[in-house]
């Protein structure tokens, strides 16, 4: 079934920011068989596992019958150790990509015996951790695939970012303490959660603070939400999609992940320290970048920059013509988008059979 998922431990597992969630455990599914070559799909902004499924299939370049597809859950995502399943901890510590990427790197070469991967890839903050993969364990993939996602959050993305936590501060009374901080508090003051009411309130205005952001402005100019997705019109969009999708989520593991997001950059890390140029430079697997030629969050012209100082013969281009805006990478409603990518990845690893490592999945070939 969809919400049938796994979970390894991890023990008391140290943050970058020298945090530490007690007792963590990351989620993730399977599918096919584990001597087969592995793909690492991670999981996206407020995404469940299930919500990966859409990729995957045997008509799909993401076939279980040709490869080991490994879906990982961030932490924050209510699957993985989040601070709606771990109630006591609070607040939630500061979660960095890094720490997310360490954690599935431990998954898949302690438990699940992988010593290297095919492919990894992921759309959104699915990109943010391929880029990460790419730049923290370099050596350990053929291919990455980031689509509709950046290396590092851009000035103008963490500026969104802030309507995002600032819908949600503002439901029980308080404010954003800054880029990638949390909320201001009184000297002294515990925090303290959501009420059911703020929680409600503060969800909505998250939904439709996304509203804006991740669909373009053609995709609302064509109607699409009417004539593709059936709402009967704007407001009903607004509130059986936005709000609909928002207040399924936890407002605490939005915050969580909204901060990992906000704080992306795969430079901040050694031996890289900070030097963008450096981080890039130092990707070794074969890259195809997929931005959204309309995606409001991550354009074309941050993955031209990433593309640009990659390596020569590394970073390959391709922008997606849709305007479906950020929505056109995921999770599936657009076909024909989900056709494009599909081709791309079928492309890609054609292209790149030849760079198939010796050693794949968990077997020694």
């Amino acid at each position: 079934m969809a919400d049938q998922f796994e979970t390894f431990k991890l023990g008391n597992f140290k943050l970058k920011s020298g945090g530490e969630i007690p007792d963590a455990y990351i989620a993730y599914k399977t599918f096919g068989d584990p001597s087969l070559p592995a793909i690492i799909y991670p999981s996206w902004y407020s995404g469940a596992i299930s919500d990966n499924f859409w990729l995957i299939g045997e008509d799909k370049t993401l076939n279980p019958k040709k490869y080991f597809i490994i879906v990982t859950a961030l932490f924050g995502n209510g699957q993985s150790s989040s601070p709606s399943n771990m109630p006591s901890l609070r607040p939630f510590p500061d979660v960095l990509f890094y720490d997310n990427v360490k954690a599935q790197h431990t998954l898949v070469t302690k438990h699940l015996g992988i010593t290297h991967a095919r492919a990894v890839l992921g759309w959104s903050m699915g990109a943010g951790q391929t880029y990460q993969w790419a730049t923290q364990y370099p050596e350990f993939m053929d291919i990455v695939v980031p689509f509709c996602g950046s290396a590092k959050t851009s000035l103008h993305n963490q500026v969104f970012l802030e309507g995002v936590k600032s819908g949600l501060f503002a439901a029980k009374g308080t404010s954003s303490a800054g880029i990638s901080k949390g909320e201001i508090r009184a000297t002294g003051a515990e925090y303290r959660g959501f009420t059911e009411e703020e929680k409600n309130n503060g969800l909505k205005a998250l939904g439709r603070v996304y509203a804006g952001w991740g669909f373009s402005q053609a995709f609302y100019r064509e109607k699409l939400y009417e004539k593709v997705l059936g709402f009967k019109d704007l407001e009903d969009f607004m509130v059986n999609f936005w709000e609909k999708w928002a207040c399924s989520k936890d407002p605490e593991n939005m915050l969580v992940m909204a901060h990992t997001w906000q704080a992306g950059d795969c430079s901040q890390q050694e031996p890289y320290n900070g030097d963008f140029a450096e981080a890039m430079q130092g990707i070794k697997a074969k890259a195809l970048i997929l931005p959204g030629q309309t995606d409001l969050y991550f354009p074309p012209e941050d993955s031209e920059i990433e593309v640009a100082n990659m390596k020569p013969g590394i970073g390959e281009l391709q922008i997606w013509p849709s305007i479906w805006g950020h929505w056109a990478g995921g999770p599936g409603d657009s076909k024909e988008d989900l056709k494009w990518l599909d081709d791309k990845l079928r492309y890609f690893f054609e292209k790149h059979k030849d760079t198939l490592s010796e050693k794949v999945g968990s077997l020694t070939l």
